[in-house]
């Protein structure tokens, strides 16, 4: 049995104005959430209690806003803002490319100083993103392995064995559950469902 933590995170992105953000925490607050399960959230930047950040921020000043989690290079950045890798808006899996992306994207990190001991890898198929489209619990399980096994075999055995690895990708409360028995798929990005009150039923997917 994996002793890997199961992590959810609600990326908010750009969605929802205070009144609506508000209701959202207040909302998760008063569940009971489980234990076994850590729960983060990506809310937009106005809304960070200690201060409103416009267009790009430091991680000084996300620290300095208590932040103690990041989502770094998110395919909406880099397909919507150019910032890498803008040709694979190509739907990976329909043109069976995402081993070679992924292969791509994890290599890109060995050439910065990373410690992977801090990090959370998120599998996000780019034509699952918001589509109403998502990987089958097989095609979900067979990725996070291929990730797994890269990372034992390029970073640390024992590393490979104790990263997480999130899927993303059109996670809602109705397919959450079949993803979640998957021994290799470690918890959730969740997307829009995340501002909804099924965002509870995807934090229990697990339990």
């Amino acid at each position: 049995m994996s002793t890997r933590k199961f992590i959810v995170g609600g990326n908010w992105k750009m969605n929802g104005d205070s009144k609506t953000v508000d209701g959202i925490v207040n909302y998760i607050n008063k569940e009971t959430l489980p234990e076994s399960v850590e729960v983060v959230v990506a809310p937009p930047f106005p809304y960070l209690k200690q201060g409103a950040f416009t267009g790009e921020v430091s991680p000084a000043m996300l620290k300095d806003a208590g932040c103690t989690w990041v989502i770094l290079g998110h395919s909406e950045r880099r397909h919507v803002l150019n910032e890498s890798d803008a040709f694979i808006a190509d739907k990976e899996r329909e043109v069976n490319k995402t081993k070679d992306v992924c292969s791509r994207q994890m290599a890109a990190l060995m050439k910065h100083k990373v410690d992977w001991t801090k990090m959370v890898i998120a599998y996000e198929p780019v034509w699952a993103i918001g589509t109403g489209k998502t990987a089958t619990p097989e095609q979900a399980q067979e990725a996070h392995v291929w990730i797994r096994d890269w990372v034992k075999q390029n970073v640390c055995y024992n590393t490979g064995n104790c990263i997480r690895i999130m899927y993303g990708g059109s996670v809602t409360a109705d397919n959450c559950r079949a993803l979640a028995q998957k021994p290799d798929i470690d918890g959730f990005l969740v997307g829009g469902a995340s501002l909804k009150p099924e965002f509870i039923k995807i934090v229990k997917a697990k339990v």
